[in-house]
């Protein structure tokens, strides 16, 4: 599922100089990692939902840390699908 979410991440940010293997799994995909910012998530959120069909709520206090990293998105989508 890592590559999956990665790619994901790819497309929906049209990252077009960045693949699968540059993006590391447990980095941050925010601040000083790959560099996204709320807009980003806001859009990450939304591809997440039409593909895997998830609630994602805005006012979950855990939203920041399973947003945090590509693990995490992993661990977050199994245990709400």
């Amino acid at each position: 599922m890592d590559n999956e979410i990665k790619q994901l991440i790819i497309d929906t940010m049209d990252l077009e100089d960045i693949s699968v293997d540059d993006i590391d799994s447990s980095a941050p995909l925010f601040g000083d990692g790959l560099g996204l910012d709320s807009i980003d998530a806001l859009e990450l959120g939304v591809a997440l939902q039409k593909k895997y069909g998830i609630i994602i709520k805005s006012d979950d206090k855990d939203m920041k840390a399973h947003f945090s990293s590509v693990d995490a998105l992993c661990k977050f989508i199994k245990s709400n699908t």
